[in-house]
């Protein structure tokens, strides 16, 4: 493991993590709309597949900032869209709140 003993590597992390903030409230904007839809039983082809992709970029980036527990919550999500089912959209709604939920702090 490489080490940062002036500390540049995480001021780097941490600016690129600013910068981007308001993608990732963006998206998880998009994830809260998807999972109302889900919950409404309107969830059309488009926003799957939107919201499938948003989960996925989620999961990945997430676990490279250290949000471990958002990233997995993002995986749930990414899981649930790839074969979505009444049973397991139903689980959607909480999962993309524990999403915030777990982010808020850092937002």
């Amino acid at each position: 493991m490489t080490k940062d003993p002036d500390g540049k590597i995480e001021a780097l992390l941490a600016d690129i993590w600013q910068r981007n903030l308001p993608i990732l409230r963006e998206r998880l904007d998009l994830l809260d709309r998807t999972a109302a839809k889900a919950s409404a039983g309107t969830l059309d082809e488009a926003s799957r597949l939107e919201a499938l992709s948003i989960s996925h970029k989620l999961a990945g980036n997430l676990g490279m900032f250290g949000h471990h527990q958002a990233a997995e919550s993002a995986s749930e999500i990414e899981h649930i869209l790839k074969s979505p089912s009444p049973e397991t959209l139903a689980h959607f709604p909480a999962i993309a709140a524990q999403l915030r939920q777990t982010l808020a702090s850092s937002l």
